[in-house]
């Protein structure tokens, strides 16, 4: 409770608030961003909402989503970190200011509370509904085009409903965002079943490269690949979520280069397998069914590395 009091004492005393998302954001990076954002301007604050990568084109259907800027050198009085496991993922916005952020807010397993005050909750199903629930503490209020962003982060991160981590609090709280005026069918359009034909085409060079091998299934995304359909995205279009439908296999990973040496690596789980151990241990993060990381080195070589620890956390090494 002191915590709750002392975030609304610093949200009430500042002018000027900087909200920052992960790098490569998703829909509740993106939804939890705008959010926020639309929760402080009805309450008469200055934001600033910050993603290092901007925002994916899957996402501008949001309102605000035009204000967003990739980085910004104006002074603030509180910096808030939405949906960061880590100070990594929050990337050079907040690196710039030279300090720890005042709020952190989140909901990942590998969580470290790197912030003065941390609101993290591992048993919400997304950021999105941990916000839901400190708006009124935090003496915000739920206007409409924050309930519209805020329902789309639930609705992206439990994959409309569908994730093990569906609960009836977040059931409950989508029926809030829906009551405040948010449009679930819309919403649910728009984040999960529209995509670019460019999209559509990577899908199937890296469909047809996937391979599955004792309950596991993987695939590669070289840069070659998203240049010969012309794809400018930075990470899968959410392919992962199509690879995790395969009957034969546990586990599931994404290899995706995106350059200077570097391979951003997704897993997906079955229940019962934690794939956010394997992920941590690369110096990424997440959750126990859906984790993430980014990591040094060639395509080769990274492919071999993780697939190997992978294998040795399914044999319960």
């Amino acid at each position: 409770m002191t915590d709750l009091a002392t975030a609304r004492r610093l949200i009430t005393s500042a002018n000027r608030i900087l909200l920052i998302t992960h790098v490569a954001p998703d829909g509740d990076a993106i939804g939890s961003l705008l959010g926020f954002h639309h929760a402080l301007r009805a309450a008469g604050k200055a934001s600033l909402p910050v993603s290092a990568d901007g925002c994916p084109e899957t996402f501008r259907f949001l309102p605000g989503s035009d204000q967003i800027v990739k980085k910004t050198d104006e002074a603030c009085d509180l910096i808030i970190t939405l949906d960061c496991a880590d100070l990594a993922r929050a990337g050079k916005p907040v690196e710039s200011f030279g300090r720890p952020p005042d709020l952190n807010i989140d909901h990942h397993a590998t969580n470290i509370g790197f912030a003065r005050l941390n609101f993290v909750d591992v048993n919400a199903a997304a950021t999105a509904e941990l916000i839901v629930e400190l708006l009124p503490a935090f003496g915000l209020p739920l206007t409409l085009p924050a309930a519209e962003c805020l329902l789309c982060g639930l609705v992206s991160d439990t994959i409309g409903f569908r994730t093990s981590n569906t609960t009836p609090k977040a059931l409950a709280t989508a029926q809030t965002l829906m009551a405040a005026g948010a449009g679930l069918p819309r919403i649910y359009e728009h984040s999960l079943n529209r995509r670019s034909f460019a999209a559509v085409q990577l899908w199937g060079r890296a469909l047809s490269a996937a391979s599955v091998e004792d309950r596991l299934t993987w695939t590669t995304i070289p840069l070659a690949m998203k240049q010969a359909v012309g794809y400018n995205g930075k990470g899968d279009a959410d392919l992962i979520n199509v690879l995790a439908t395969v009957n034969e296999a546990d586990v599931f990973v994404i290899f995706i280069e995106t350059g200077e040496n570097e391979v951003k690596v997704s897993w997906r789980a079955r229940s019962g397998l934690n794939v956010s151990k394997v992920a941590l241990s690369f110096g990424g993060g997440g959750h126990v069914a859906a984790a993430g990381a980014t990591i040094k080195g060639t395509l080769p070589e990274v492919e071999a590395k993780v697939l190997e620890a992978t294998r040795k956390m399914m044999s319960g090494e």
